[in-house]
């Protein structure tokens, strides 16, 4: 599980997207690694009411000290494997959270 999550970065929009799968109603909000090429992040909230997706963008916000409005879900929005893209941060701040949470 210690392989680096795959991150597309576009220079051009100054944008990052990688994959996570998520887990939610989790005991707390965490990273909990790298799982199948995707950020492995644990959340308190249920995944009704598209509450675990709020989460996950105010959790990835938060990380990442960013604006909830730069970080967007693109796909998987029903699902635990989504595809999320987070403006003005870079691939070393992702790997970065990795480091954070270890």
């Amino acid at each position: 599980m210690s392989v680096l999550p795959e991150i597309a970065e576009n220079a051009a929009a100054g944008a990052v997207s990688f994959s996570v799968r998520v887990q939610p109603r989790a005991s707390k909000d965490e990273i909990a690694g790298v799982i199948e090429g995707a950020l492995k992040i644990r959340l308190q909230a249920p995944a009704v009411e598209n509450r675990a997706n709020e989460a996950l963008v105010e959790f990835l916000a938060h990380l990442l000290k960013t604006p909830k409005s730069a970080v967007r879900i693109l796909g998987g929005e029903r699902r635990r494997i989504k595809r999320v893209e987070i403006r003005g941060i870079t691939k070393q701040q992702v790997f970065g959270l990795l480091a954070h949470d270890a």
